[in-house]
């Protein structure tokens, strides 16, 4: 006898990293490692969000510190680690951990990949090796390597924080395609 079909359980694998606002818009030019930023008054303010994942379908996601020293210690630590950024005016989620060498890349800098002056993509330096992922395929400039990039969506705010009309930004798995 044919089995019923079941949907699965809506938004099991997404999880929310804060209002969009929260996050400091890093500009190309700009461009220093993510975890050093400091505005325009001097105050210190980071320029990425790190979770770590205490389970498999993501529900179980604790924001890291913001010391980049502690989140070099963290990177050590077992569980996948989602490292979440605003460039260029588009945020992106990805692997908190190089595939290369497993440095934590909440020290890497963001820049614009260009040919002839003209901007084609946006990538990630790590700062170990100075291996380059593109933020949008997570391919390297070296190797078969391959950065885990996660899909990110802007949804009006159900949590009460923010004013009205605010966006807050969540996290999830890339679907596998075939």
């Amino acid at each position: 006898m044919a089995q019923p079909f079941v949907a699965p359980p809506l938004d099991t694998s997404w999880f929310s990293v804060g209002l969009a606002s929260s996050f400091l818009d890093i500009i190309g030019a700009e461009a220093t490692a993510l975890a050093k930023y400091h505005t325009e008054s001097g105050t210190q303010q980071v320029g990425c969000k790190v979770f770590h994942l205490q389970s498999e379908d993501s529900r179980g996601a604790v924001q890291l510190s913001q010391n980049p020293e502690n989140q070099l210690d963290a990177s050590l630590s077992k569980g996948q680690q989602v490292l979440v950024f605003r460039y260029n005016g588009k945020f992106h989620a990805i692997d908190n951990k190089c595939p290369h060498a497993s440095f934590p890349l909440s020290n890497a800098t963001p820049f614009d990949i260009e040919d002839f002056g003209v901007t084609l993509s946006a990538g990630i330096t790590c700062p170990q090796h100075d291996w380059s992922f593109d933020l949008f395929t997570g391919t390297s400039d070296r190797g078969k390597y391959k950065l885990k990039i996660w899909e990110v969506q802007l949804r009006p705010t159900t949590s009460g924080e923010g004013e009205d009309g605010e966006l807050e930004v969540w996290v999830g798995k890339r679907q596998r395609m075939g």
